[in-house]
């Protein structure tokens, strides 16, 4: 499938799945998963099955890694690192906001190819914002090239752990809370309206489109560790999305203080 091929199809899931559920979800069509916080939609698993029928029709040989998918089988992920070619989904990024009727989510698929993440998209249909990207072609906010800003004097964090939102690393401002959408987060990270971001989990679904967005955007994506994000390593304990490598280093240096 051509890249815009791939964006006509989100666009098109969440005008049949999606949308006509934002604002309108009964009782019995939300339930959790793991854990009570952890909620799933109708929407999630009706619109999962329609972005997968399509990629598995164009790339039959390629693993489909969705988050919907895996609660069913979590053998997946293990299966995802060891594959040559994948697609990662996520039906509907952001949930929480989806149900509580905050625009603030996003469908987002993205194609990992040696290891490499090589195309993404993102697409925000309530803010009607598509966010597309290849590897060494750079990154497109609606059909138009962007570049991430430069960087302040005073660095914006924000992290969705709640444990860290009101802490300081060093002398840099308190953290603040993201916007709890990794499909949001990262296309704010690009309009510069954070400088940093940083998350404890990073599953491959939610990370792989944003960071490849943000690297064509001209920022960085590491682990507390010190290696950069590579989707089909272990899962790291910790990851820093920057503005540029120079503020992944200097906040790499300090999320040691972090319990």
């Amino acid at each position: 499938m051509e890249t815009d091929d791939v964006l006509a199809l989100l666009k098109h899931v969440a005008d049949e799945v999606v949308n006509p559920r934002f604002g309108q979800l009964a009782s019995d069509d939300v339930s959790s998963k793991s854990h009570p916080g952890d909620l799933v939609t109708i929407a999630d698993r009706e619109a999962e099955v329609a972005i997968a029928a399509e990629l598995r029709a164009a790339y039959p040989d390629a693993l489909l890694l969705g988050e919907e998918a895996t609660a069913a089988d979590p053998s997946l992920p293990e299966q995802f690192r060891s594959a040559a070619h994948a697609f990662t989904i996520d039906p509907v990024d952001g949930t929480r906001n989806f149900v509580k009727g905050s625009p603030d989510h996003a469908l987002m698929v993205s194609e990992v190819i040696g290891g490499e993440v090589v195309r993404s998209w993102i697409w925000q249909p309530q803010h009607e914002v598509a966010f597309v990207a290849e590897r060494g072609a750079g990154a497109w906010r609606n059909g138009e090239r962007v570049h991430r800003p430069p960087l302040g004097e005073e660095l914006r964090g924000v992290t969705s752990r709640r444990s860290w939102i009101g802490r300081a690393l060093g002398t840099l401002r308190e953290l603040d809370i993201t916007w709890v959408c990794c499909g949001v987060d990262y296309p704010k990270l690009v309009a510069g309206s954070a400088d940093y971001a940083l998350y404890r989990k990073a599953l491959p679904w939610d990370h792989c489109p944003g960071s490849l967005l943000l690297t064509e955007a001209g920022g960085y994506v590491g682990t507390f560790a010190g290696t950069p994000y590579q989707p089909q390593a272990a899962a790291p304990k910790g990851l820093i999305a920057a503005g540029d490598r120079e503020t992944y280093d200097l906040v790499r240096g300090l999320v040691h203080k972090l319990p």
